[in-house]
């Protein structure tokens, strides 16, 4: 049974999300709140799995509320389930702790969807979101390895994936061999690789080569 716990400021809205998920016989809203505030509270006094959370609540908003609550309670996974725009929201709110955003316009097919993943330790966003998400994560990845490797590193990898031998490298970046051997091995243990054609391909799926 997953309990569920539906936090919006709008009455229609919270018996609306009650009484399709009751309706579900592995699914039970065990509460219905209509302020962040009172979330608190009811967590320590029930058994809550998931919350579904609007953004916009009185008193205390469902982004600061998010974060109190996955301070205190990691295995409590949150839904904003919110009317403001994905495109503005959804990454922040997954950043702050939320396993999943849906807009208000969502069916309550994908709202049942939604829960039951992110209840199983996923995320849930929109088609649209996850390919956003995607490219961040990947453009952060490829930042973060950018900054492990020096500019010299840099050189001697953009050198060797076009073909150069290492006395071609020497002679084109004014060093000995010895000290070309010497980047080679450093990319060779920063990228994780054992060979040249492992790490020229490694270079080119991250965009260093």
């Amino acid at each position: 049974m997953i309990h569920i716990l539906i936090v919006d400021n709008h009455p229609i809205v919270r018996k609306g999300l009650e009484l399709f998920l009751n309706s579900k016989s592995d699914l039970k809203v065990v509460g219905s709140l209509n302020s962040g505030i009172e979330i608190f509270e009811f967590i320590r006094r029930n058994e809550v799995d998931v919350i579904i959370s609007e953004i916009d609540l009185p008193e205390l908003n469902g982004i600061t509320a998010l974060r109190a609550v996955k301070k205190e309670n990691k295995s409590i996974n949150v839904l904003m389930f919110s009317h403001q725009p994905e495109e503005i929201y959804a990454i922040s709110t997954i950043k702050a702790g939320a396993s999943g955003y849906l807009n208000k316009i969502a069916s309550v097919e994908v709202i049942e969807e939604a829960v039951r993943k992110i209840n199983n330790g996923d995320v849930y966003l929109s088609e649209k979101m996850e390919k956003h998400l995607h490219y961040e994560d990947t453009r952060k990845s490829r930042s973060r390895l950018f900054k492990k490797l020096s500019t010299r590193e840099v050189e001697v990898l953009k050198l060797l994936s076009i073909g150069r031998k290492n006395k071609e490298i020497a002679e084109e970046l004014d060093i000995n061999e010895k000290t070309v051997s010497t980047y080679k091995a450093r990319l060779f243990k920063k990228l994780n690789v054992n060979n040249i054609v492992d790490l020229i391909h490694q270079a080119k799926h991250h965009n260093l080569a």
